[in-house]
């Protein structure tokens, strides 16, 4: 027992320093003069270089591999971030500023910088729950509606205050919302920086949508090289490709030995490895590498019989985006009433494999990957895109229960989930909807978050009573 728990220490501790490391690090590469500026310019970045604390809040409880491999995600993020702000900070003349729905392996391929205007919205809130409140409130004084989704509500905030650094230019889209989508007519007037809008089909699944659309990313393709320095390289996208598709083998192994009961891996190792790696690093060597060691302490468990959780009493998924201002909830659920969390509508997705065989055909994949993007895919078309996952989810991993994290400012799902509740209640699944904001933790408070959880276990699932319900 005692080794255990050095050994738990010992691995927490080791991470932790590593991570300091690459803070450093960082400041020495961007020069400390330029640091201190741009400290200066950008308040956001004593935000981000706090980033350490999710190890604390994630890492509670756990051990063994598990400990491990939340670790190596957290540090994983640790370098993301550092390099993010590296090549901000460094090549501000090759920024290009892109929404969340669109990958950035074309970017990188043609040599430009990514700067995902809606990555400190999502990043921020996790570390400091509060970190993007000064954002909205100036995007609301402005005249934006207060009952837009507060994430586009944080980017337009941020752009507001003049804290996006000078770009080139901006990709956008008409996905995920319609909020989403009419954030970039107020981004496109305050950066004044040329724009392209990638128009994804209502019927995205069909094969007449994917040539269409891969016309569309081939146009994009030479709009960029009209009003940026970047060129395509193909050679490097089908490496970056190719790296994604090792990525994408990896998960599928990990998801495939979910099923088991109980499960090897769950919680941030799942979904977050997902959530940063496909959509902010795909295909690169770290993204990989990290796939890989999780698969390698997902196999080792599962080959020894020892559980993440090792009192897992219950199987669950979360839809919807995370709760990302109580980001730590799930770890707290796992100590207070034994949940695995197994999946997230976030990770899950049904998107082919790259074919790299040609130019047109990698194009067309990653065409299908974008329009099938997360949230856009079960928000767009009939009911049936949002339901289909969740009930092949609940099956497939022989889930307990159901969590939907109930976004009030998503109006799309929101609407969605009265069907899911009747759907639900005929095929006998309990179903536990969140009443939450996204960014903003004013509209629901943290503790309000743990109360709705606590009723639903205690009435619905019979679970015991947490010794300290109100403890985080």
């Amino acid at each position: 027992m005692l080794s255990g728990k050095i050994h738990t220490i010992s691995v927490k501790m080791i991470y932790w320093l590593w991570n300091w490391f690459k803070i450093s690090l960082f400041i020495l590469r961007v020069g400390p003069f330029r640091a201190l500026n741009r400290l200066k310019r950008y308040p956001w970045l004593r935000t981000l270089l706090k980033v350490n604390h999710l190890h604390w809040k994630l890492t509670q409880g756990r051990s063994g591999n598990y400990l491990k491999a939340t670790s190596a995600v957290l540090s994983e993020v640790v370098s993301g971030v550092t390099l993010f702000l590296v090549e901000t900070f460094k090549h501000e003349g090759d920024l290009v500023l892109h929404e969340d729905m669109i990958p950035p392996e074309i970017l990188r391929a043609m040599g430009l910088r990514p700067f995902m205007a809606e990555l400190l919205g999502i990043l921020m809130p996790m570390i400091d729950p509060h970190a993007m409140e000064e954002y909205i409130d100036r995007c609301e004084a402005e005249g934006i509606p207060p009952d837009l989704c507060s994430l586009p509500k944080s980017t337009m905030g941020l752009s507001l205050a003049g804290h996006f650094p000078p770009v080139q230019a901006i990709l956008a889209s008409n996905l995920p919302c319609d909020g989403g989508m009419a954030s970039y007519a107020l981004l496109e007037r305050i950066v004044n920086k040329p724009i392209y809008r990638l128009d994804i089909p209502y019927d995205f699944m069909s094969e007449q949508a994917a040539d269409y659309f891969c016309g569309e990313l081939e146009n994009m393709i030479s709009w960029l090289e009209k009003n940026t320095r970047g060129r395509m390289d193909w050679d490097l996208l089908q490496e970056i490709c190719v790296g994604r598709n090792v990525m994408v083998e990896h998960e599928q192994d990990i998801w495939d030995m979910l099923r088991s009961k109980p499960a090897p891996m769950a919680g941030e190792p799942v979904w977050m490895s997902h959530l940063w790696s496909f959509n902010v690093h795909p295909g690169t060597p770290e993204s990989v590498r990290l796939f890989r060691k999780i698969k390698k302490w997902t196999e080792q468990n599962l080959r020894r019989g020892i559980a993440a959780l090792p009192q897992e009493k219950f199987r669950a998924i979360l839809w919807n985006p995370p709760t990302i201002h109580c980001v730590d909830i799930f770890n707290w659920a796992e100590r207070m009433y034994g949940i695995s969390l197994i999946m997230d509508s976030m990770t899950y997705n049904r998107t082919p494999y790259i074919d790299t065989s040609s130019h047109q055909t990698m194009l067309r994949s990653l065409g299908q990957v974008i329009m099938q993007g997360p949230m856009a895919r079960h928000t767009r078309g009939p009911a049936e895109n949002y339901l289909s996952d969740i009930f092949f989810l609940h099956e497939n991993f022989q889930l307990d229960m159901v969590w939907v994290a109930g976004h009030i400012g998503c109006k799309n799902t929101m609407a969605l989930n009265s069907i899911l509740r009747e759907e639900c209640r005929q095929r006998g699944i309990p179903l536990l909807i969140i009443e939450y904001d996204l960014t903003d933790p004013r509209v629901v408070s943290r503790q309000r978050i743990i109360d709705q959880i606590n009723h639903f276990m205690e009435s619905i699932m019979n679970a015991d009573s947490p010794p300290a319900a109100d403890i985080f």
